[in-house]
């Protein structure tokens, strides 16, 4: 009789150990899946957010005397400040990592009376701070003339306008392109305007306030081209903006390692519950081992019967640990990020699922095994 058919015999025999010790590997490989898909859902996720969240760095001039205040960031006073060149932002993509730098966006920023009310307009460069701002919703239409401006919520609110009213800012005319729809940021009590005509109207030709760069992803390395742009822009101040994603990251981190926490104890209970079972297979199988060693089966064949015993349920085990598992993380992983996220059926996390389970299960089954083929024939064929 082949051992491959001997094993299966078994299995069958066994229904009801058979289940429990499969039960127990898919548990354990289908937290494992569960647990990892989720994870990686959540950084690629995350990766997403990073690469839209805006400017990595931000460039002001270094100043003494700041009161100006824009995404957090504290500007010169436009009495007296010292302003950035224009042309600042076209060194920024000279620096050795110019190759990492997606979008630079130039701001002009000024308090401005626009139809009798004290608010803060921002000339940018709309083609550049559309780039930049990803997140953006607008009630309108995107600026085309240099006379079009994009109004913050608040501020919209404020002025009474809607797209397409026109607006006074310093004594100039212009029209609203478009309302930006609510952010919750300081974005929403400002006026957007084109850079040079902004440039004209304070009289600051040439000028910016500072400078917005966005990398092109997330790993890209950020330390290094702060430190080149510091270089190129010696009279500038160049900030990493990390907070948000930062905070968000180690959240991430702290779910991934509580996680691989969780994963390796359901494993570890996993590979118990294969051993415990192995154990006590032995134990029952004392006779049907004395009769193979009896006809002539040598120790390499007793092991190898309950090799593939295993390797059938971990094979079983992992393929339906990772289908379990994937299914799992394809409903966990939108709530626990709060957004819509998606799960792959990734081949390589089925092979790995697979793999994981032999691993545990011969682990797990080896000392088993090694022990049924030491019996002694003889004296396991006194309990015949």
């Amino acid at each position: 009789m082949r051992i491959l058919a001997i094993a299966l015999n078994n299995l069958r025999r066994r229904k009801g150990r058979t289940l429990f010790q499969a039960l127990g590997l898919l548990i354990g490989i289908a937290a494992v899946v569960t647990l990892v898909a989720v994870t990686t859902a959540m950084r690629a996720d995350l990766e997403k957010k990073i690469d839209e969240f805006g400017s990595n760095l931000v460039i002001v001039p270094k100043a003494n005397d700041l009161s100006l205040s824009y995404g957090g960031i504290t500007l010169p006073n436009t009495a007296g400040a010292k302003y950035l060149r224009e042309k600042d932002a076209a060194l920024i993509r000279t620096i050795p990592d110019g190759e990492s730098i997606n979008v630079v966006a130039p701001k002009l920023l000024a308090p401005v009376e626009a139809d009798a009310r004290r608010l803060l307009m921002v000339g940018v460069l709309f083609p550049e701070e559309l780039r930049a701002k990803k997140w953006w919703r607008l009630r309108g239409t995107k600026p085309t003339a240099p006379d079009q401006v994009i109004v913050g919520a608040n501020a919209g609110s404020k002025l009474g306008v809607r797209p397409g009213s026109p607006i006074e800012v310093n004594g100039e005319k212009f029209q609203v392109a478009a309302l930006l729809r609510p952010t919750g940021s300081s974005e929403d009590d400002l006026i957007f305007a084109d850079l040079h005509r902004t440039q004209n109207l304070l009289g600051v030709p040439g000028k910016v306030s500072m400078i917005e760069v966005s990398a092109w992803c997330s790993s890209c390395p950020i330390e290094r081209i702060v430190a080149q742009t510091a270089y190129v822009l010696p009279s500038a101040k160049v900030t990493a903006v990390k907070q948000a994603a930062a905070a968000r990251k180690t959240t991430v981190d702290l779910v991934t390692k509580f996680s691989l926490g969780i994963a390796g104890a359901v494993l570890a209970v996993g590979a118990l519950i294969v051993f415990t079972t192995m154990m006590a297979s032995v134990s029952e199988r004392t006779r049907e081992i004395g009769v193979f060693r009896a006809i002539g089966f040598r120790k390499r064949h007793v092991m190898k019967i309950f090799f593939f015993e295993i390797l059938l349920l971990s094979l079983l085990a992992g393929a339906a640990g990772f289908v379990v598992g994937t299914g799992g993380a394809q409903l966990l992983a939108p709530r626990l990020a709060g957004a819509a996220v998606s799960v792959r059926w990734d081949p390589l996390v089925a092979a790995g699922a697979i793999v994981l389970a032999l691993v545990i299960g011969f682990g797990a089954s080896w000392y088993p095994a090694r022990r049924a083929s030491q019996l002694d024939p003889v004296e396991a064929l006194r309990s015949l």
